[in-house]
Protein backbone atom coordinates (compact mmCIF):
# COMPACT_ATOMS: atom_id res chain seq x y z
CA UNK A 1 0.00 0.00 0.00
CA UNK A 2 1.13 3.80 -0.81
CA UNK A 3 1.85 5.79 2.71
CA UNK A 4 0.33 9.21 2.32
CA UNK A 5 0.35 11.64 4.99
CA UNK A 6 -2.49 13.76 5.75
CA UNK A 7 -2.58 16.79 7.43
CA UNK A 8 -4.11 17.24 11.21
CA UNK A 9 -6.31 20.26 11.20
CA UNK A 10 -5.63 22.94 13.88
CA UNK A 11 -2.53 21.11 14.84
CA UNK A 12 -0.44 21.80 11.64
CA UNK A 13 1.11 18.50 11.33
CA UNK A 14 0.99 15.49 9.48
CA UNK A 15 0.19 11.79 9.67
CA UNK A 16 -0.20 8.63 8.58
CA UNK A 17 -3.57 7.23 8.98
CA UNK A 18 -3.02 3.28 9.51
CA UNK A 19 -5.20 0.06 11.06
CA UNK A 20 -3.61 -2.71 12.19
CA UNK A 21 -4.24 -4.81 9.42
CA UNK A 22 -2.37 -1.57 7.33
CA UNK A 23 0.26 -1.55 9.35
CA UNK A 24 0.96 -5.22 9.24
CA UNK A 25 0.83 -4.82 5.54
CA UNK A 26 3.38 -2.04 5.82
CA UNK A 27 5.81 -3.95 8.21
CA UNK A 28 6.19 -6.54 6.13
CA UNK A 29 7.16 -5.08 3.13
CA UNK A 30 9.70 -3.16 5.41
CA UNK A 31 10.87 -6.56 7.25
CA UNK A 32 11.10 -8.13 3.42
CA UNK A 33 13.35 -4.77 2.14
CA UNK A 34 15.38 -5.04 5.00
CA UNK A 35 16.63 -1.48 4.73
CA UNK A 36 16.56 1.15 8.01
CA UNK A 37 12.38 2.60 8.37
CA UNK A 38 11.21 4.13 11.52
CA UNK A 39 7.67 4.45 13.06
CA UNK A 40 6.85 7.17 15.49
CA UNK A 41 3.46 8.31 16.68
CA UNK A 42 1.55 11.46 17.42
CA UNK A 43 0.10 12.76 20.46
CA UNK A 44 -0.15 16.14 21.87
CA UNK A 45 3.09 15.54 23.99
CA UNK A 46 4.55 14.45 20.27
CA UNK A 47 2.49 17.34 18.65
CA UNK A 48 4.20 20.27 21.27
CA UNK A 49 7.73 19.23 20.14
CA UNK A 50 7.57 19.44 16.77
CA UNK A 51 5.98 23.11 17.43
CA UNK A 52 9.00 23.54 20.30
CA UNK A 53 11.76 21.29 18.79
CA UNK A 54 12.56 22.10 15.29
CA UNK A 55 15.19 18.60 15.45
CA UNK A 56 12.45 16.89 16.37
CA UNK A 57 10.10 18.49 14.14
CA UNK A 58 12.62 17.43 11.34
CA UNK A 59 12.78 13.68 12.69
CA UNK A 60 9.14 13.32 12.40
CA UNK A 61 9.09 14.57 8.76
CA UNK A 62 11.49 12.30 7.84
CA UNK A 63 10.05 9.37 9.76
CA UNK A 64 8.35 6.23 7.24
CA UNK A 65 5.22 6.01 9.13
CA UNK A 66 3.68 8.25 11.80
CA UNK A 67 0.50 6.57 13.42
CA UNK A 68 -2.27 8.55 15.04
CA UNK A 69 -1.70 7.58 18.90
CA UNK A 70 -4.31 9.94 20.43
CA UNK A 71 -7.30 10.96 21.28
CA UNK A 72 -7.54 14.93 20.71
CA UNK A 73 -5.10 14.01 17.22
CA UNK A 74 -7.47 11.09 16.06
CA UNK A 75 -10.60 13.34 16.22
CA UNK A 76 -8.82 16.25 14.63
CA UNK A 77 -7.57 14.48 11.82
CA UNK A 78 -11.21 12.62 11.41
CA UNK A 79 -13.03 16.13 11.30
CA UNK A 80 -10.76 16.90 8.54
CA UNK A 81 -10.74 13.73 6.37
CA UNK A 82 -14.20 13.80 6.62
CA UNK A 83 -14.31 10.29 8.50
CA UNK A 84 -16.67 9.10 10.95
CA UNK A 85 -16.36 10.10 14.26
CA UNK A 86 -19.10 8.10 16.09
CA UNK A 87 -16.74 5.52 17.67
CA UNK A 88 -17.01 3.23 14.46
CA UNK A 89 -14.06 2.65 11.98
CA UNK A 90 -12.40 5.86 13.03
CA UNK A 91 -11.52 4.35 16.31
CA UNK A 92 -9.55 1.82 14.63
CA UNK A 93 -7.31 4.47 12.92
CA UNK A 94 -5.57 5.46 16.69
CA UNK A 95 -2.95 2.94 17.17
CA UNK A 96 -1.02 2.84 20.27
CA UNK A 97 2.29 0.60 20.11
CA UNK A 98 0.40 -2.09 22.42
CA UNK A 99 -2.83 -1.39 19.67
CA UNK A 100 -0.18 -2.88 16.93
CA UNK A 101 2.80 -5.08 18.85
CA UNK A 102 0.39 -7.71 19.62
CA UNK A 103 0.16 -8.38 15.61
CA UNK A 104 3.79 -8.46 14.69
CA UNK A 105 2.92 -12.20 14.52
CA UNK A 106 1.51 -11.66 11.31
CA UNK A 107 4.98 -10.14 10.07
CA UNK A 108 6.21 -12.58 7.39
CA UNK A 109 9.69 -13.50 7.86
CA UNK A 110 9.88 -11.47 11.08
CA UNK A 111 12.81 -13.61 13.18
CA UNK A 112 14.26 -10.97 15.26
CA UNK A 113 13.36 -8.43 17.54
CA UNK A 114 15.33 -6.24 19.92
CA UNK A 115 13.50 -4.11 23.04
CA UNK A 116 15.55 -1.64 23.95
CA UNK A 117 14.13 0.29 27.47
CA UNK A 118 12.68 0.73 30.87
CA UNK A 119 14.50 -1.44 34.16
CA UNK A 120 15.88 -5.33 33.53
CA UNK A 121 12.64 -6.77 35.64
CA UNK A 122 10.12 -4.75 33.01
CA UNK A 123 12.76 -5.79 30.13
CA UNK A 124 12.86 -9.33 30.62
CA UNK A 125 8.95 -9.58 31.14
CA UNK A 126 8.35 -7.84 27.89
CA UNK A 127 10.84 -9.84 26.41
CA UNK A 128 9.29 -12.81 27.54
CA UNK A 129 5.48 -11.78 26.47
CA UNK A 130 6.44 -10.41 23.07
CA UNK A 131 8.23 -14.24 23.32
CA UNK A 132 5.02 -15.87 23.30
CA UNK A 133 3.28 -13.51 20.98
CA UNK A 134 5.67 -13.68 17.75
CA UNK A 135 6.69 -17.16 18.67
CA UNK A 136 8.49 -17.68 15.53
CA UNK A 137 11.24 -14.65 16.31
CA UNK A 138 13.74 -14.74 18.73
CA UNK A 139 13.39 -11.41 21.17
CA UNK A 140 16.18 -10.06 23.17
CA UNK A 141 16.44 -7.12 24.95
CA UNK A 142 18.60 -4.73 27.12
CA UNK A 143 17.22 -2.04 29.60
CA UNK A 144 17.24 1.65 29.21
CA UNK A 145 17.10 2.69 32.80
CA UNK A 146 20.06 5.59 33.68
CA UNK A 147 20.35 6.21 30.24
CA UNK A 148 23.60 7.91 29.29
CA UNK A 149 26.39 7.85 26.80
CA UNK A 150 28.13 4.79 27.82
CA UNK A 151 24.43 2.81 28.02
CA UNK A 152 24.15 3.92 24.43
CA UNK A 153 27.63 2.92 22.85
CA UNK A 154 26.81 -0.29 24.05
CA UNK A 155 23.15 -0.28 23.06
CA UNK A 156 24.94 0.45 19.95
CA UNK A 157 27.24 -2.35 20.21
CA UNK A 158 24.95 -4.70 20.65
CA UNK A 159 22.43 -3.82 17.76
CA UNK A 160 25.12 -4.26 15.45
CA UNK A 161 25.80 -7.78 16.71
CA UNK A 162 22.24 -8.66 17.13
CA UNK A 163 21.16 -7.48 13.87
CA UNK A 164 17.48 -7.47 14.37
CA UNK A 165 14.90 -6.92 11.80
CA UNK A 166 12.70 -4.66 14.02
CA UNK A 167 13.43 -2.45 17.03
CA UNK A 168 11.14 -1.24 19.40
CA UNK A 169 12.94 1.67 21.25
CA UNK A 170 11.11 2.45 24.47
CA UNK A 171 12.84 5.43 26.21
CA UNK A 172 10.52 7.77 26.23
CA UNK A 173 9.55 10.73 24.29
CA UNK A 174 12.08 12.70 23.51
CA UNK A 175 15.04 10.63 24.24
CA UNK A 176 14.44 7.80 22.02
CA UNK A 177 13.54 10.36 19.20
CA UNK A 178 17.27 11.97 20.07
CA UNK A 179 18.82 8.85 20.00
CA UNK A 180 17.12 7.84 16.83
CA UNK A 181 18.46 11.25 15.41
CA UNK A 182 21.85 10.59 16.60
CA UNK A 183 22.52 7.28 15.91
CA UNK A 184 20.24 6.21 12.85
CA UNK A 185 22.87 6.61 10.32
CA UNK A 186 25.29 4.33 12.23
CA UNK A 187 22.70 1.61 13.10
CA UNK A 188 22.34 -1.74 11.01
CA UNK A 189 19.12 -2.02 8.96
CA UNK A 190 16.11 -2.35 11.19
CA UNK A 191 12.71 -0.97 11.42
CA UNK A 192 12.98 1.20 14.36
CA UNK A 193 9.96 2.10 16.49
CA UNK A 194 9.75 4.41 19.11
CA UNK A 195 7.55 3.12 21.64
CA UNK A 196 7.44 5.50 24.86
CA UNK A 197 6.35 3.47 28.36
CA UNK A 198 5.09 0.13 26.06
CA UNK A 199 7.58 -1.80 27.57
CA UNK A 200 6.70 -1.22 30.65
CA UNK A 201 2.90 -2.08 29.61
CA UNK A 202 3.63 -5.41 27.65
CA UNK A 203 5.12 -6.63 31.22
CA UNK A 204 2.56 -5.93 32.75
CA UNK A 205 4.20 -3.44 35.18
CA UNK A 206 2.22 -0.48 34.17
CA UNK A 207 -1.95 -0.81 33.92
CA UNK A 208 -3.50 -0.38 30.61
CA UNK A 209 -6.46 2.24 30.76
CA UNK A 210 -9.86 0.21 29.98
CA UNK A 211 -10.43 0.47 25.86
CA UNK A 212 -13.81 2.25 26.48
CA UNK A 213 -11.97 4.87 28.32
CA UNK A 214 -9.81 5.21 25.25
CA UNK A 215 -13.01 5.40 22.90
CA UNK A 216 -14.28 7.97 25.13
CA UNK A 217 -11.07 9.90 25.02
CA UNK A 218 -10.38 9.70 28.41
CA UNK A 219 -6.89 7.54 28.68
CA UNK A 220 -5.39 10.78 30.26
CA UNK A 221 -7.53 10.93 33.63
CA UNK A 222 -6.35 6.95 34.14
CA UNK A 223 -3.01 7.78 33.76
CA UNK A 224 -3.25 10.98 35.92
CA UNK A 225 -4.65 8.98 38.60
CA UNK A 226 -1.91 6.35 38.38
CA UNK A 227 0.90 8.36 37.80
CA UNK A 228 0.07 12.02 39.02
CA UNK A 229 3.37 13.24 39.34
CA UNK A 230 4.66 12.14 35.56
CA UNK A 231 1.51 12.85 34.28
CA UNK A 232 0.22 16.53 35.89
CA UNK A 233 2.03 18.81 33.04
CA UNK A 234 1.38 17.04 30.61
CA UNK A 235 -2.90 17.07 31.38
CA UNK A 236 -2.94 20.70 32.83
CA UNK A 237 -0.02 22.76 31.61
CA UNK A 238 1.46 21.47 28.07
CA UNK A 239 -2.01 21.94 26.45
CA UNK A 240 -1.59 25.82 27.20
CA UNK A 241 2.45 25.72 26.30
CA UNK A 242 0.81 23.88 22.72
CA UNK A 243 -1.97 26.25 22.24
CA UNK A 244 0.76 29.33 22.43
CA UNK A 245 3.11 28.10 20.21
CA UNK A 246 -0.31 26.70 17.64
CA UNK A 247 -0.92 31.07 18.07
CA UNK A 248 2.70 31.90 17.41
CA UNK A 249 2.41 29.96 14.39
CA UNK A 250 -0.60 31.69 13.16
CA UNK A 251 1.06 34.82 13.34
CA UNK A 252 4.35 34.46 11.75
CA UNK A 253 4.55 35.88 8.36
CA UNK A 254 4.20 33.45 5.40
CA UNK A 255 6.98 33.71 3.12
Amino acid sequence: MTLQRQRVPVLDVDATPLTVPDLTGVLNRFVAEGTTRTVVGHNLHSVTLCHSDPAFRAFYDQSDVVLIDGAPVLMLWARGSGARTGGGPVMDYRLGSTDWIPALAEVDGLERIAVIGAGPEANSQAVARLAALVPQARVAGLPGEGWNEELEDSVVTWLSEFRPQLVLLGLGMPLQEQVLTRRLATLPPAVYCAVGGAIEQIAGIQKLAPRWLGRLGLEWAWRLILHPRRVAYRVFGEPWLLTGLLIRRRLQPKG
